[in-house]
């Protein structure tokens, strides 16, 4: 992956605070989304936030608007190695002083680096969770149920206990009428050996047989998306020879239904 996008000048606090002052409620919006997971393709970032327009205008518009926040370096664009239009963005400079000047972070004399350039594995996963709260977003926008909360990495660790950190993808909170689910995301792309992914499961089942608790005073169940029915015959084989409450605490589900399976799971309760 390639940054592209206006050359490397230095993001100065003027700057920002122009930015800061003329920045519409959807520009503020599309910054939050790209502060909570960090990437998003053009594609999902329009369905987030430019699904009020139809046809041809909602994709101009969504052209128009991340081409300005590109040339302000608010954000940047990965772009593939063929040489591919640009389809993937990110925070740059500018949007990241934004985040923390609006939270009162900022200070005149701090300087930030240019994000680095992520790898192709690393771009793929994220895009991968990102996804999943695209979909949940949208899904539950106009029905009864909603997103209280999602988290990604950092932000979606637990202590476990020992010393040391719970590490899901994403922490997911749903509600229903008074019933509310809690998930931990697993994006598995078939890049990690299944022996590695029984050591990830395992860790989480040591974690409930401490007696541990996470958000909420709850242990939220486990969900592994994945990318294709092998895989997921695969990860439910090694799910099967674990023992309880493996079967309750996992559930490995198709990547593309991941957010069907969650509502699902919430609505029978």
């Amino acid at each position: 992956m390639t940054v592209r996008g206006p050359g490397p000048r230095r993001v100065r606090l003027r700057h920002v605070e122009r930015l800061a002052e003329t920045l519409s409620a959807r520009d503020w919006a599309i910054l939050g989304t790209l502060e909570r997971v960090r990437l998003a393709s053009g594609v999902q970032l329009e369905r987030l936030h430019f699904n009020h327009l139809s046809g041809r205008s909602r994709n101009v518009m969504r052209w128009r608007v991340l081409k300005r926040l590109v040339d302000e370096r608010v954000l940047l664009t990965l772009e593939r190695p063929a040489g591919s239009s640009p389809l993937h963005y990110g925070l740059d400079s500018a949007g990241l002083r934004l985040i923390r000047f609006r939270a009162r972070r900022e200070s005149p004399d701090e300087r930030l680096r240019r994000p680095r350039v992520p790898g192709e594995r690393f771009v793929a996963h994220t895009l991968a969770v990102t996804e999943l709260f695209v979909t949940l977003r949208v899904q539950t926008e106009s029905g009864r149920s909603e997103l209280m909360a999602f988290e990604t990495e950092a932000a979606a660790y637990w202590p476990d206990g020992l010393g040391g950190l719970m590490k899901p993808d994403a922490f997911v909170k749903l509600r229903y009428g008074s019933v509310t689910d809690l998930w931990w995301y697993e994006a598995d792309l078939a890049t990690e050996s299944l022996p590695t992914i029984r050591a990830k499961l395992i860790g989480y089942l040591e974690f409930v047989q401490r007696g541990q608790l996470g958000p909420d005073g709850t242990v939220p169940r486990v969900l592994i998306g994945v990318p294709t029915a092998k895989r997921q015959a695969a990860i439910q084989a090694v799910v099967e020879q674990l023992p309880e409450p493996a079967a309750a605490l996992f559930v490995v589900a198709d990547m593309a239904q991941t957010a069907a399976v969650m509502l699902t799971e919430l609505q029978k309760e």
